[in-house]
């Protein structure tokens, strides 16, 4: 089994994993199912065909309540499955930041756009339109800020998760051997 991790996946907002194993997509997904089973009193999930959803189970339910998302795919012309792995909170707070991105973004967009209008007419009609842009920014950096504290708090998760899908991996290759 091969892992690989660049510098860039560990600074994303949702850090991603690959892992090279001789095994095909579907004996994976069958031994993966098998795998959660037996860890169930840690782990809980969804496996289907294509992907698999997997999460600690825990007391608390923090806003940033890590998954871990395994896709297994044959690569073109070879003989080696990936499974990619990509952390991230769950789909529906992960649509909501990315929402709230959208829309502060939008907002800054359109008061820098009558701030420097305003500037190349000569107009003092929107003087509040520089300090709304200004705020709009600060809202973009602490949406930002909240997402870096929920990914921190939920860190031993993760490496929960990490472990789990290098093991579900290792021990099949070892039953294949």
């Amino acid at each position: 089994m091969k892992i690989e991790e660049s510098t860039l996946d560990s600074i994303r907002s949702r850090p991603r994993f690959k892992m090279y194993t001789d095994i095909s997509p579907q004996q994976y997904t069958a031994y993966l199912r098998n795998f959660l089973g037996e860890n169930s009193d840690e782990f809980s999930g969804v496996i289907n065909s294509e992907t698999a959803i997997i999460t600690v189970k825990t007391t608390e339910n923090d806003y940033w309540k890590p998954n871990l998302a395994l896709r297994a795919e044959r690569e073109d012309g070879e003989n080696i499955t990936t499974v990619r792995g990509i952390f991230g909170p769950s789909s529906a707070v992960w649509t909501f930041f990315m929402f709230i991105y959208f829309v502060l973004s939008i907002l800054w967009m359109v008061f820098i756009t009558i701030w420097f209008v305003e500037r190349q007419i000569g107009s003092d009609d929107f003087p509040w339109a520089l300090t709304a842009s200004f705020i709009t920014v600060f809202l973009l950096v602490l949406t930002y800020l909240a997402s870096l504290f929920g990914q921190r708090k939920a860190r031993t998760e993760m490496q929960k998760l990490r472990s789990f899908a290098e093991r579900s991996v290792i021990k099949i290759e070892e039953i294949n051997t």
